[in-house]
């Protein structure tokens, strides 16, 4: 072996020595006295491989927690064994924070947090399977905004989890790329599930009752991800979202209307088909442009290329929370179409939302983002057909995440 060679070698060696974990460790920490310290210290000292594992029982824990290392497992006895209980938290911070890659969070459960339950940060190829994060008081302004709160990441797979009273999105992913959020409950929040300024989502199977609104699709300006899109609805049980919005004055979901089953707003290439509506009494299906003043040259404030396909739409649209509901409900006979669209579209030669063939609407006749409601001229929907088949490909979470749960 040439010296230089033997050189390249050694380096690659000991650096093969400093990257690699001698052997992957299980970290247990029980609930009980000093459960803080000894928690966070386990969360420092984990190194790639380790599987941190949480007892049965209440943790009584009076700060925030946060992983910084990749390749960690943080695992517990169940969302209903293991609980992570806030209740008694100090400052306003979120209840775990993640900024490391390929971390897998499993069945344990967060309470109370005072600020978000877990948020995660630039951490790549995240799961959540089986997490629960529970605001015990039921909605509140004050509680948190935020259950489960992947952002700017890529690959994010959420499965089997719950959330119950966040003051803004129970499952919130925003500003990341190729997600699944699946199997899951939302309840009791304004938003049930909220995919904003995101791209290549897939949302299914999921239950979302008794929030405000139960999933959301749409894009902001001025944030450091634009451009969502490619985002699958499907398979969903959408049902009695008819919770009186409680989010803080100021937040752009404190507009969202009580009694929404799926929104969509300026938002790109989205379907959604095979769900199921029940009693949402704004609107089972709502897409709209954005409207409020901005000064993003970036920003597109459109709804394009939004699909609907065929649903089951049961109940719904018997209480819109619209000004001059009244006109309106008996313009359509005691109820409002399931699906409801502003009207607005990008270009004149392309309808922005396209609706299979007896799927009923209605549209509000606007013709620019940002009119005022008293311009609109409600009348039945003539919405196109699909055009062709959806192109779904590279939408959900890598498929490699899904190995990690076996």
């Amino acid at each position: 072996m040439k010296p230089t060679s033997r050189a390249l070698a050694a380096a690659l060696m000991a650096a093969t020595a400093i990257s690699a974990p001698l052997a992957a460790r299980t970290i247990a920490v029980e609930p009980g006295d000093g459960a803080q310290e000894r928690l966070q210290e386990a969360l420092i000292l984990a190194e790639p491989g380790d599987v941190v594992e949480l007892g049965a029982g209440t943790f009584a824990l009076t700060d925030g927690l946060s992983l910084d290392v990749d390749d960690v497992i943080v695992r517990g006895a169940g969302m209903d064994e293991t609980v992570l209980d806030f209740t008694g938290q100090q400052g306003a911070g979120e209840g775990l924070l993640v900024t490391s890659d390929n971390v897998l969070l499993r069945d344990f459960a967060l309470e109370n947090p005072k600020g978000d339950g877990v948020k995660s940060k630039g951490a790549d190829n995240i799961i959540y399977h089986r997490i629960r994060v529970t605001w015990t008081n039921g909605p509140d302004e004050n509680n948190g905004a935020y259950g489960i709160y992947p952002v700017e990441s890529t690959g994010v797979l959420v499965d089997g989890s719950k959330v119950s009273g966040a003051s803004d999105a129970g499952i919130y992913v925003g500003q990341s790329d190729r997600i699944t959020v699946r199997n899951s409950i939302v309840e009791a929040n304004v938003a049930g599930i909220e995919i904003e300024n995101s791209r290549n989502a897939l949302v299914e199977n999921n239950i979302a009752t008794r929030n405000t609104g139960g999933i959301l699709v749409f894009d902001l300006p001025n944030l450091p991800v634009m451009g969502g899109g490619n985002v699958i609805v499907r398979r969903n049980l959408v049902v009695a979202n008819d919770t009186a919005n409680f989010a803080p004055a100021g937040n752009i979901v404190a507009s969202v209307r009580r009694g929404t089953g799926v929104l969509v707003m300026a938002n790109e290439n989205v379907l959604v088909e095979d769900n199921v509506f029940e009693n949402n009494p704004t609107a089972h299906v709502m897409v709209i442009a954005y409207t409020q003043p901005f000064d993003d040259e970036t920003y597109n404030p459109y709804a394009r290329n939004v699909v609907i396909g065929t649903n089951a739409f049961g109940r719904g649209g018997d209480d819109p929370q619209f000004d001059g509901k009244d006109m309106l409900l008996a313009a359509f006979g005691g109820s409002l179409p399931p699906i409801m669209w502003d009207g607005i579209s990008e270009m004149t030669d392309d309808p922005g939302l396209r609706v299979a063939d007896g799927q009923a609407g209605w549209t509000l006749g606007l013709t620019e983002p940002g009119q005022d409601f008293a311009a609109a001229r409600p009348a039945p929907l003539q919405a196109a057909s699909p055009a062709a088949d959806f192109d779904m490909a590279g939408i959900g979470a890598p498929v490699e995440l899904e190995a990690r749960l076996r």
